[in-house]
């Protein structure tokens, strides 16, 4: 029998897991390519022959999605599997039409076949949008298990954007290891918060190996999700936290809602913040959705290091990247502090904007007045620090979530935003974890 043709659409991160763990060895089928989208500078690659197993000696070719069109054509593509996240369900079913209309079939792997089951007990944080708080649920949660005597080791979905050979495991400890790694300013928000905090972390492309080394060290494991992607680890405990500033968007997006359908605790962030409408409009979704759930009321309360720095002051506000990007938020917690502390004025860093700092503007133009930290390489990152020195300000306000200074020089005064949860009334998080305290 002929082998059934596949392309994998995906953004770096999901797209090699569904390979790894759907079909590195198997024989029945041929991935022909993946493509690259969301993400820039990892397109016209190869995942790599020593990732890609033995059927695939010469590694799989990495390219652009404009160009899926012509490889289903060109490549006689039986079937499309797509797998990246946070996408509008519109967006999503577009392009299943435009692959069937090409005579392909069109898949979407369910979250079962692609969860690596450990030999410990798995809590995973997950989301319904980039940006809902994620990181700082994890960081809360991983702080009760500590000082419940618990080892924890905390595993982060995959943003591998250089040599991923290199980088099929990586264990982070220290913040020296964040170099060691050639971490992106991306990679770096996601893993410095759990460093300082004292929590070990993984990383990497091939996530069931990754899974037997963290297995070696921890009592517990904690998946901290990225996008609104789902767990790659067979979850005993599944936490999604939804944001009400964005009320309606736990429906509406890919594979959002497959989170909060598939829940056991679901928590509001950001309560302090959101209106009213915004608020009851969530809690009904999940009545009708996930009514079994537990429902945690949370908050993310901010901490800024000098507000003088702010008041009365025309400041620059950065925000984490991918919360503004494909998360389409439109404020971030840089904004939030600018408006709490009194500035007199945010400044539109676009005029300024250089190299593929502008070209993120033109890709996302509903961004507005804030600069993403965008810096997922050195040239980006280089175009970031170009971009900040330029802009007219008499601050920046640094709301991404990583000492910035320590990766740019920030000629203008600066000031940090940081941020945690803070649960709201009960149930809260200890409730929920109550069977992994004891």
């Amino acid at each position: 029998m002929s082998k059934r043709r596949i392309l994998i659409m995906g953004a770096a991160g999901r797209d090699f897991h569904n390979f790894n763990t759907l079909y590195r060895d198997n024989d029945s089928v041929e991935i022909v390519a993946f493509t690259a989208t969301q993400i820039p500078d990892i397109a016209d690659r190869k995942y790599p022959s020593v990732l890609a197993g033995s059927l695939y000696p010469d590694g799989i070719p990495i390219h652009p999605e404009e160009d899926f069109v012509d490889l289903i054509k060109k490549e006689n593509i039986e079937e499309v599997v797509f797998s990246y996240s946070d996408v509008p369900n519109l967006y999503v079913m577009q392009k299943a039409q435009m692959v069937n209309a090409l005579g392909a079939h069109f898949t979407m792997v369910g979250a079962e076949p692609t969860m690596v089951k450990s030999t410990r007990p798995v809590i995973s944080i997950c989301a319904t949008r980039t940006g809902c708080g994620k990181s700082q649920t994890t960081r809360r949660v991983a702080k009760l298990l500590n000082d419940a005597g618990k080892k924890v080791v905390a595993i982060r979905h995959p943003m591998p954007y250089g040599d991923l050979a290199k980088q099929a495991v990586q264990r982070f400890a220290s913040v020296d290891d964040l170099k060691k790694h050639e971490c992106t300013i991306e990679e770096m928000e996601e893993y410095e918060p759990h460093i300082v905090s004292g929590v070990i972390i993984y990383a990497g492309v091939d996530y069931e190996a990754i899974l037997r080394e963290a297995e070696k060290e921890a009592d517990i494991i904690l998946w901290d999700g990225g996008n609104n992607d789902l767990p790659f680890y067979k979850p005993d405990l599944a936490i999604t936290v939804v944001d009400p500033h964005r009320a309606g968007h736990e429906l509406e997006y890919y594979p959002g809602f497959t989170n909060l359908l598939m829940a056991d605790v679901i928590v509001i962030n950001k309560i302090d913040t959101a209106d009213l409408c915004g608020i009851e409009e969530v809690r009904e979704n999940i009545a009708e959705f996930n009514p079994g759930a537990m429902v945690i009321d949370a908050a993310s309360p901010l901490t800024v290091s000098d507000p003088s720095i702010i008041r009365g002051r025309k400041v620059l506000c950065i925000e984490d990247g991918p919360t503004l990007t494909h998360g389409g938020m439109k404020y971030g917690a840089g904004v939030m502090a600018a408006l709490k502390f009194g500035a007199a004025e945010l400044v539109d860093p676009r005029p300024w904007a250089t190299g593929k700092i502008a070209r993120t503007f033109d890709r996302y133009p509903d961004v507005g007045d804030l600069l993403p930290a965008m810096g997922y390489g050195d040239e980006q990152i280089r175009d970031l620090e170009a971009t900040v020195a330029k802009v007219e300000c008499d601050a920046v306000v640094i709301g991404t979530p990583i000492d910035l200074g320590r990766i740019i020089d920030i000629p203008q005064p600066s000031v940090r935003v940081t941020y945690d949860l803070a649960e709201i009334g009960k149930p809260d998080l200890k409730d929920a974890l109550a069977d992994y305290l004891k």
